[in-house]
């Protein structure tokens, strides 16, 4: 008997582990705390326990389901590329019927705590966000052009949109600075990732940037939009959102960035694209950290 619980109990842990890895835990996490910066920049005091309890965790129920549905679209695709073979469908650990109804009751879990905890705004933008980067971005851009993540990169950038709004049931220019800041990101980071793994895009058919134009165009436009990030990042500060602190921070933090992106333009390598792709998830995540720790402390 004891052995039948043990077993039980190991399977309930592995699908545990399935269901999470569908969610994307490391995208979700960066946009779930994007979001919270989001909550934080809105109110020159504290955002209230109630509002952010229930908007992180709506957004990241929203967020983990958008991951899984693109999982669920992407599932042929998935088992053909070393990167994402391992996942659960490809693996045969779930199933897609499994995954549709984990997707849609984690989403729809997330949207009603989003509409009776934080306010429909919020949950109308989430809605928003969830279409266009499950359906709009996965199903219809990604596939049809090379210039997907530029124009599907609205929905990844919409995080710190929707923290402003669960805190002031609104949609204010600084919300949308923030909103410039991941758009402007999304295309160098994604355009690294994608310069190291071009072989398996094209293998897959996907028509990534470096898949259609090759290396040289997409490390001309990954400068070109660094240079658009730049100046992009320093919004805060021109518009009065922010002090010399988060200044000091993103000229460092953009010196850094500016500085692997050069390099990867006049010398390409994979390793370097990949140390650009990874310093770019740390450059997002310190840049929006230097914003809150110069809202409550200057």
């Amino acid at each position: 008997m004891q052995s039948i619980w043990v077993t039980q109990l190991t399977l309930a842990k592995m699908s545990l582990r399935n269901f999470y890895a569908l969610c994307k835990p490391r995208v979700t996490s960066l946009i779930v705390f994007t979001a919270i910066i989001g909550m934080f920049m809105a109110t020159p005091g504290m955002v209230s326990l109630q509002i952010l309890l229930a908007a992180t965790v709506g957004i990241a129920f929203a967020s983990g389901a958008a991951a899984a549905f693109n999982c669920l679209i992407e599932n042929k695709i998935d088992a053909m590329m070393a990167r994402t073979r391992a996942r659960p469908i490809p693996t045969g650990q779930l199933s897609q019927m499994e995954t549709l109804l984990f997707a849609s009751v984690l989403g729809g879990l997330g949207l009603s705590i989003l509409y009776y905890w934080v306010n429909p705004l919020t949950m109308w933008l989430t809605l928003g966000t969830f279409v266009g980067y499950a359906v709009i971005y996965t199903v219809f851009l990604k596939p049809a052009t090379p210039m997907n993540i530029v124009i599907g990169g609205a929905s990844g950038a919409m995080p710190p949109i929707l923290g402003w709004a669960a805190v002031n049931n609104t949609v204010s220019p600084e919300a949308l600075v923030m909103f410039l800041i991941i758009f402007a990101w999304t295309p160098p980071h994604f355009w690294a990732l994608a310069l190291y793994r071009r072989e398996e895009y094209a293998k897959v058919g996907m028509p990534m940037l470096p898949v259609t134009h090759g290396e040289q165009f997409t490390l001309l436009h990954i400068l070109l939009y660094t240079v658009i990030l730049i100046v992009v990042s320093l919004m805060p500060y021109g518009l009065g959102m922010s002090g010399w602190l988060y200044l000091a921070s993103s000229v460092v933090l953009n010196a850094v960035f500016l500085y692997y992106v050069v390099s990867l333009y006049r010398r390409y390598s994979d390793e370097l694209a990949k140390t650009t792709f990874k310093y770019s998830i740390l450059y997002l995540s310190l840049i929006f950290a230097a914003l809150l720790l110069d809202h409550y402390l200057i």
